[in-house]
């Protein structure tokens, strides 16, 4: 497993964070569920989870602790994880090395080592810090690349530059973004926010009007025109746990991440819901696909009947902005798509 930052590290493990609440009824298992499963390396909690549940966000109302199992909040290849019962009650318990307790995963400070991920990290990771949605005219009041030295047409990694205007030694570390499209709203047509693509990362050299700086990351070649903004800090953005929003929420798929032209497990998407619509990191939307109007031709003279919406998969909110969310698709029974509908999952 690739080395991963710890602070990012402390997202990914705050989603295992029990909470008795999750779950407004009972928890129902899923009908092909089975009586135990051995931990491979690749697992990730969530796929865990749904074999044995039919919503694997509900895990933690299932899973407990026994201090007695040493490290019992990470779960490792090679563990044993074993379905029982209490009181009617469904339950997940861990067997390691020959002990059997209960489950809970919960954030300590063990090193992660082989202990398997709660959701794929390398598919979310690049999305957590980079400012990747603008509000309108942010980015027209940003710094911006002027110049680069020694007769650079463009820049990479090592290549100092000049840009308008920063008038202040603080702060020293600016990402560079590139202004891209903008998400609209496909109901009210509102402008949400505008597409920032990631280029690099610079450092602060000598402030001024012109101000010098050094580039000293980049992940696609630095252009005249591109945008300073001062760098997100390297911690989380937030801890969170999967759970379904206790609001109504309706929303639709805007944009797909990362290029990507079809949309399946793992992808990242773009929805036009935010932090002011109430969602926030860790919640899980259902994804449903149809609502078009079809025209009756058989009875009731043409008259136009909006058809059911039928769900399609699962999504699972991991950054807000104010008007937009990302998320990661979860899982997928058919093709997704731009302009599919997201709510809270039915019970």
């Amino acid at each position: 497993m690739p080395y991963i930052n710890q602070k990012i590290l402390g997202i990914i493990l705050g989603l295992l964070i029990s909470c008795g609440t999750l779950a407004a009824g009972p928890v129902v298992l899923n009908p092909s569920h089975p009586d135990r499963y051995t931990v491979v390396k690749g697992d990730t909690l969530w796929d865990i989870s749904a074999k044995f549940l039919r919503d694997p966000w509900l895990w933690p109302d299932v899973w407990y602790v026994n201090p007695q199992i040493a490290n019992p909040h990470l779960i490792y290849p090679g563990d044993e994880i074993v379905l029982t019962y209490k009181d009617g009650r469904p339950l997940l318990s861990l067997h390691r090395g020959g002990g059997m307790g209960k489950l809970s995963p919960k954030v300590r400070s063990t090193p992660l080592g082989q202990a398997i991920p709660t959701i794929p990290i390398d598919a979310i990771a690049q999305f957590l810090t980079h400012p990747y949605v603008m509000e309108e005219g942010e980015l027209d009041k940003a710094p911006y690349v002027l110049h680069f030295l020694d007769d650079h047409i463009v820049g990479g990694a090592g290549i100092a530059f000049y840009a308008r205007a920063i008038e202040s030694s603080q702060p020293t570390r600016y990402s560079l973004v590139r202004p891209g499209k903008p998400y609209i709203d496909p109901d009210s047509h509102e402008i949400l926010g505008y597409e920032a693509d990631y280029v690099g990362a610079a450092d602060l050299l000598r402030p001024g009007d012109p101000a010098k700086l050094l580039i000293n990351s980049s992940e696609i070649e630095a252009a005249i025109g591109d945008r300073l903004i001062p760098a997100a800090a390297d911690e989380p953005l937030v801890n969170f746990q999967p759970r379904s929003p206790k609001q109504e929420v309706e929303g639709r798929i805007i944009s797909v991440l990362n290029g990507v032209s079809q949309i399946g497990q793992y992808n990242v998407v773009v929805l036009n819901k935010g932090a002011r619509d109430g969602l926030e990191p860790g919640h899980v939307l259902a994804i449903l696909q149809g609502g078009h109007e079809i025209r009756d031709t058989v009875q009731g003279h043409g008259a136009m009947v909006r058809l059911p919406l039928e769900q399609a998969g699962h999504l699972m909110v991991f950054r807000t902005f104010q008007k937009v969310s990302f998320a990661l698709v979860m899982d997928a029974t058919k093709p997704l798509h731009v302009l599919d509908w997201v709510r809270p999952p039915s019970p």
